[in-house]
């Protein structure tokens, strides 16, 4: 019979099937730092509460970190299957003195706090690192015209650095929601033991200390039962990246020979594999179909922790796999937007071309008769009938002659061709926050300094 952690009560192995689907040992490698890091602080507390001698602590200490660099030089077989049982086989039998006071319950949910924080961080610095290169491209393009849609039907002329600002604005509420679930990612689990804590002496606020942790569970069964952070994580991840999915679309659709905004990088298209002229932007397409999985790993967790009693249940095992695949998710899909985005070229000319060809300042004109004293109602109607007759005729409001204008209403004078041209569309709109250049230029320098 192989021997298991928790084997003396039981005359009988499972059978192995049962074992290999009871197993989590395929996912757990990836709690290995985190492991080892929160049993060396509890075998440091240890020692100190006399509860185990000093040179037993350092004995364990220095297994551990033996054992760690074993498994980074791929001289482990079994590692992933239990720490502890490693760690007896190489320091003999006080190696079984490191469970001393804590249960396999807040060992692991120690782990997954740890493992949480280290990757919210790291995915803060990934969305800083993609806000920066749309700084970049904001900068640089302030007075370049674009159409602004509405319905994917061309609304008004808008700058296309306000545009792609949208984006860092989106993504700055994203970070904030990271920041913000830090506060419940950084508490300590650890001493909560099965549900009920322990007899030993141990010192709980030590161990929160060593692992650098801003506070702990006050209740024993709280601390082992908690998932919210999880949950939270997982909404967080999903709402990124629906928001890298948006930024995505606007990107393949800009990137079409229809639109030709923009052009992509080599580096982040692929071809066809039957038509030699494709180039694809498989990396955009890819990202945006990645929401289907991250969002899948939200609804599922909800859908375990629904009717858990307390304290822990095996039900728990589930919330490993679809947290570790949706950070790594979340945290490819940024390296990747980040790179495509500061190499994709902007398409200025094109862009200048199509707000000089279309009726995006057809509300310019509204508001000019506004201006002529006119209620707007009745000026949106006029507006209107004259946008038929340039569809009818094939023109463009720039391209209707006076006498035309003035056959809707005589107080359109010569002066209504400077107010329809797209860069005086943009210059006028001066309210806080909007697409005027000066109103750009001062949201680019606000943004810098939240960076």
């Amino acid at each position: 019979m192989t021997k298991k952690a928790w084997g003396g009560r039981f005359e009988s192995n499972p059978e192995s099937w049962v074992d290999a689907f009871n197993a989590s040992i395929h996912f757990d490698k990836n709690l290995i730092d985190q492991d080892i890091q929160g049993s060396i602080a509890h075998a440091t507390m240890l020692a100190e509460q006399n509860i185990i001698k000093t040179e037993e602590a350092n004995q364990i200490i220095q297994g551990l970190k033996d054992i760690q660099a074993d498994y980074y030089n791929g001289n482990l077989e079994d590692i992933h299957l239990n720490i502890e049982h490693a760690l007896i086989q190489k320091i003999g039998q006080v190696g079984g003195k490191l469970h001393t006071g804590r249960s396999r319950n807040d060992q692991v949910a120690t782990d997954m706090h740890l493992y949480t924080k280290q990757h919210v961080q790291e995915i803060l610095t990934l969305i800083e690192s993609l806000q920066k290169s749309i700084l970049v491209i904001a900068d640089e393009h302030v007075h370049t015209i674009m159409p602004g849609y509405t319905h994917l039907q061309r609304a008004q002329p808008i700058s296309f650095a306000h545009h792609i600002m949208t984006y860092f604005w989106m993504l700055e509420r994203d970070k904030s929601r990271f920041n913000d679930s830090l506060k419940r990612i950084d508490i300590s689990p650890l001493g909560a033991a099965a549900l009920s804590g322990t007899t030993h002496p141990i010192d709980r606020h030590r161990t929160q200390e060593l692992l650098n942790f801003s506070s702990l569970y006050e209740n024993s069964l709280d601390a082992v039962s908690d998932r919210d952070y999880i949950v939270e994580t997982l909404h967080n991840i999903s709402l990124t990246m629906v928001h890298l999915s948006r930024f995505a679309e606007e990107i393949i659709f800009w990137s079409t020979d229809e639109a030709k905004f923009i052009t992509l990088s080599d580096s982040f298209s692929t071809g066809s594999s039957i038509m030699p002229q494709k180039k694809n932007p498989d990396m955009a397409e890819l990202i945006r179909g990645k929401v289907g999985r991250t969002t899948g790993h939200l609804m599922s967790m909800l859908v375990t922790l629904k009717g858990l009693p307390l304290a822990y249940n095996k039900d728990m095992q589930e919330d490993k796999e679809g947290l570790f695949d949706a950070i790594h998710t979340i945290k490819g899909s940024l390296r990747i937007f980040e790179g495509m985005i500061s190499t994709m070229q902007v398409n200025k000319e094109r862009l200048n071309e199509t707000v000089h060809k279309d009726f995006s300042n057809a509300t310019e004109l509204a508001d000019y008769l506004v201006e002529q004293n006119i209620p707007f109602r009745e000026a949106h109607e006029i507006v209107g009938k004259i946008v038929l007759w340039c569809i009818q005729n094939g023109k463009y409001l720039l391209d209707v002659p006076l006498e035309q204008y003035q056959s809707y209403n005589e107080r359109i004078q010569e002066n209504v061709y400077d107010y329809l041209k797209p860069e005086n569309c943009l210059n006028r709109r001066k309210s806080y926050g909007s697409t005027g250049q000066e109103s750009v230029q001062h949201q680019i320098n606000v943004a810098k300094e939240l960076i």
